[in-house]
């Protein structure tokens, strides 16, 4: 049965994979308005495309929120819920005081500030890292020579894509990382007045991506990251690898991602969540109430049999029929798949994107899709990070000798994609 005619989702800051909820819903025949929590749209992130939403609303502070509450109240709503990070906190807030599906505003900071996060986590009585958060570089510098133990991670609270996160080697390498990232702004544009630094935790880092129906979840995958770190700390993320269901630790990483979404209050909707599996078992390194950033819905499909973005939908738009076929489950793998952030030593202004170079690492048997994250103009830097990787590949097969060809063959062509002035 389809959704009642008309029926309005609304998303806060459709940014990144955000962009796929409207299609989505639409599949539905649910209709999307897109609401804006900043005065102006942030040109950091892959922005909303706002001609598939029958209208956009700026909510951009606390002020703005009672005249967006009455003018959503005339729309018959199923849903409101975060396309992005930064949208978390007002989707909390409208959600609450619309009656709708939530998460609740009680718990917003614990969901998007990380410090927050995890002291919530660990007060639930779960493994996570030692840490501690303060605007004096200095404090942090004295958390950790007394804490006695190196390496340790330094990292904005409320960041993404790897942003200014750094592991550290002493003392004088967290006043630098604390430095910098206090004289930076985040990448949704936002001044970080805070520094986090925490224990660092050894191990093999997973992604666990969810969606849930008033607390009860479905497992949309779960991926091994693969990466490597440079001399500087930083953490360069080469592969998502996708998991078997019955493969471990998954059982493991699963029931411990169900905990962290109890303890952080995630009851409705999409969550990405990052695990790392330590020697004495799962410990949390965030959660965004948000899909995947590297999701994309026609690649699910193929490798998992679903896709996140359409689960999340049906959640909203047919919560029955999301419990019936969802709840309580776990995906099944359907074939291998990998999810390729390349990497580059090049540094220069794109003067043109090479569409030979392109095609040819697009038609390698297992490639699914190239996205080329640069356009003529923009500039091309040492990949240092997930936000200075040049190329996101997704590729899939039922041959895994094939899909390891296929990667050798790209790093042989990536250099190639962008032609450099």
């Amino acid at each position: 049965m389809s959704a009642p005619a008309n029926a309005i989702a609304v998303i806060v800051d459709g940014y990144s994979t955000g962009n796929f909820l409207p299609p989505a819903f639409a599949r539905l025949g649910v209709d999307v308005i897109h609401v804006q929590s900043t005065p102006e749209l942030n040109p950091s992130t892959l922005l909303p495309d706002l001609t598939a939403y029958v209208d956009n609303v700026v909510c951009a502070d606390e002020t703005a929120v009672n005249a967006t509450v009455d003018a959503l109240r005339a729309y018959p709503l199923v849903a409101v819920l975060a396309g992005q990070e930064p949208g978390v906190p007002l989707a909390d807030t409208l959600s609450e005081r619309l009656g709708l599906a939530t998460n609740g505003s009680a718990q917003s900071i614990c969901r998007r500030d990380k410090f927050h996060m995890i002291e919530a986590v660990r007060a639930a009585g779960l493994h996570a890292a030692e840490q501690c958060s303060s605007a004096d570089v200095e404090e942090l510098v004295g958390w950790a020579e007394r804490r006695g133990r190196y390496p340790v991670v330094v990292k904005p609270l409320s960041s993404a894509s790897t942003d200014h996160v750094v592991i550290c080697r002493d003392a004088a390498h967290v006043r630098e990382a604390g430095a910098a990232v206090l004289a930076a702004r985040d990448i949704y544009d936002c001044a970080n007045t805070r520094v986090l630094v925490q224990s660092y935790l050894a191990g093999t880092e997973y992604i666990v991506d969810t969606v849930s129906v008033d607390g009860q979840h479905y497992v949309c995958g779960v991926w091994q990251y693969e990466k490597r770190r440079l001399e500087s700390g930083k953490n360069i993320y080469d592969k998502d690898i996708l998991l078997a269901e019955s493969a471990e630790p998954v059982s493991a990483l699963t029931a411990y991602a169900s905990q962290v979404l109890a303890a952080l209050g995630i009851r409705h909707g999409p969550a990405h969540v990052e695990i790392i599996m330590t020697s004495e078992g799962p410990a949390l390194v965030e959660v965004g109430a948000r899909l995947n950033g590297n999701m994309n819905p026609g690649f699910h499909d193929v490798c998992l049999g679903a896709n996140q973005a359409d689960v999340a939908a049906l959640a909203y738009g047919r919560p029955r029929e999301f419990l019936e076929r969802y709840a309580g489950r776990t995906y099944c793998k359907q074939q291998d798949a990998v999810v390729h952030n390349a990497s580059t030593g090049l540094c220069g202004e794109v003067r043109a994107v090479d569409e030979t170079m392109a095609k040819r690492i697009s038609m390698l048997p297992t490639v699914y899709l190239l996205s080329v994250k640069l356009s003529p103009g923009k500039r091309l830097r040492p990949t240092v990070d997930l936000l200075t990787s040049p190329l996101r590949i997704f590729m899939t097969g039922t041959d895994r000798a094939a899909l390891t060809e296929d990667y050798e063959t790209i790093q042989t062509l990536k250099d190639g994609v962008y032609e450099l002035q």
